[in-house]
């Protein structure tokens, strides 16, 4: 071997078996200044509660943005009648009734929003809806219908 290697080999063997002079005390002992972490123990205990409790909580936060998002898109109170005239009027045209998807595409507005102005304005009473054998829902003005029509003589 060379005189190098000779040197190097107590330093070497002296890791694996103690320093000489060094009692060879227990093993290895967590400093006083080391910071344990329950927090995490905790996290590996209550897993199957936490986990889930985090997927929940992010399923609902999603659902809440969603439906701000979709409150925020809603009509003010001047379009909003101003599309609730232009729904009464067609609907006086076509007194038996339209589609609320026709009747979207006639005024110019989304189905959505057509559909809920539609609803807004059942619960007021000013329309009526039914579904016809196509299971298509039909509006018609309340108080309207063909039946309704004088008959001339």
């Amino acid at each position: 071997m060379t005189p190098a290697l000779n040197q190097l080999l107590p330093l070497l063997t002296a890791q694996i078996e103690g320093l000489p002079g060094q009692d060879s005390g227990p093993d290895y002992e967590r400093p006083v200044s080391s910071i344990t972490t329950g927090y995490i123990e905790l996290l590996e205990r209550n897993s199957h509660i936490v986990y889930p409790v985090i997927a929940v909580v992010t399923l609902l936060l999603i659902a809440w943005g969603i439906l701000s998002a979709w409150r925020t898109q809603d009509l003010d109170g001047l379009q909003k009648n101003e599309f609730k005239r232009a729904i009464i009027n067609e609907l006086r045209r076509q007194l038996s009734g339209m589609p609320g998807d026709l009747l979207g595409k006639t005024i110019g507005l989304d189905r959505l929003k057509t559909n809920r102005l539609l609803e807004e304005m059942q619960t007021e009473g000013l329309v009526m809806s039914h579904t016809n054998s196509e299971r298509l829902t039909v509006w018609r003005v309340r108080g309207a219908s063909p039946e309704a029509k004088p008959r001339r003589y």
